[in-house]
C-alpha cells in the first residue's frame, strides 16, 4: 500500500542513517495537535508489517502520535508467521550497527511535524522489546520511557553502561522460555546498577509472544495468551501516561 492510499493521519516516511535508507509508518492522533508525545514502535523479528502498523494505529488512537520505526532496510520485510532469524541475527550480532539504526528511527521520530521532542517512548515487543530496551541503555535524549513486551532482555555488551534516565517498564511471560529467569534477573541487576526507574510485570502461565493473536506454536514456547494480553496493554496504557503526564486518552493532564 502506497502513502497517497492511506487516510490523512496515516502514511510512510523515508530516512537513513547515513548509509541505508529506511522506511517508517506515521500514525497521527485525530484533529489538530502540536508538541504531542511521541512512541515510538519497534517491530518485531518479521519487521515492519501489517501487525506493527495496526500497532501504531492503536497508539494513535489513544492520542499519541506514533512511528513505527524500521531497522532492517526499505523494503526488507520477512513472514509474520514464519522463521526470520536471517534478518534479525545480524543485527543481534552487532548492537552497536542496531543501536545506530534505533538512534536514526528515534531522530526521525522526533522530528516529525507535531512531536514533542522531549516526551518520547520507545514501545517495543519481542526483538522490538530489546530496541526499546536498547535506546535506553543509549541515554537517547529527550527518551522517558521504554516498554519491552515480551522482549528479549540480554544486554548489548558493548562498552560500559552509563545512567539510563528514561522509566523502564518490563512486562514478561513467566514461562517464556526464550527467556530464561536468569535474563530476568540479570537485567533487574543491570537497570539496578545503572539507576533507572524500572518495573517488572510477570504474567503467570503466559509464555513467549502472549500478545500476538494465532500465535500458537507451543512446541517453541510461543502461544498467544488473552489475559495477559489485555493486562500487559493496560499496564502500558498507564505506565505512559504517568510518564507523559497526561490522561489515560493521550491529553494533558
Amino acid at each position: 500500500m502506497n502513502a497517497e492510499h492511506l487516510p490523512p493521519e496515516r502514511g510512510f516516511v523515508n530516512y537513513t542513517d547515513g548509509t541505508t535508507v529506511f522506511e517508517g509508518y506515521v500514525a497521527k492522533p485525530a484533529g489538530p495537535a502540536s508538541r504531542t508525545p511521541c512512541v515510538l514502535l519497534a517491530h518485531e523479528w518479521s519487521g515492519l508489517n501489517a501487525a506493527m502498523r495496526r500497532c501504531a494505529d492503536r497508539f494513535a488512537a489513544m492520542g499519541y502520535l506514533c512511528f513505527a520505526a524500521d531497522v532492517y532496510g526499505k523494503g526488507v520485510r520477512g513472514d509474520e508467521r514464519g522463521d526470520n532469524a536471517h534478518l534479525m541475527g545480524p543485527l543481534l550480532a552487532d548492537r552497536g550497527l542496531l543501536r545506530q539504526r534505533l538512534l536514526a528511527g528515534f531522530e526521525a521520530a522526533q522530528h516529525l511535524p507535531g512531536a514533542d521532542p522531549r516526551r518520547m517512548a520507545a514501545v517495543g515487543y519481542c526483538f522490538g522489546g530489546l530496541c526499546a530496551l536498547d535506546l535506553a541503555r543509549a541515554a537517547a535524549p529527550g527518551l522517558v520511557a521504554a516498554v519491552s513486551f515480551h522482549g528479549v532482555l540480554q544486554p548489548p555488551r558493548i562498552g560500559v553502561q552509563g545512567p539510563i534516565d528514561a522509566s523502564v517498564l518490563l512486562l514478561h511471560g513467566w514461562e517464556d522460555p526464550i527467556v530464561p529467569s536468569a535474563d530476568v534477573l540479570g537485567i533487574a541487576t543491570e537497570l539496578t546498577q545503572a539507576g533507572a526507574d524500572w518495573q517488572l510485570h510477570a504474567y503467570g502461565h503466559a509464555r513467549h509472544a502472549f500478545t500476538f493473536e494465532g500465535a500458537n506454536f507451543p512446541e517453541r514456547g510461543i502461544a498467544y495468551d488473552a489475559a495477559a494480553d489485555r493486562r500487559s496493554w493496560a499496564a502500558c496504557a498507564a505506565f505512559l501516561a504517568e510518564r507523559f503526564d497526561v490522561a489515560a486518552t493521550g491529553t494533558p493532564a
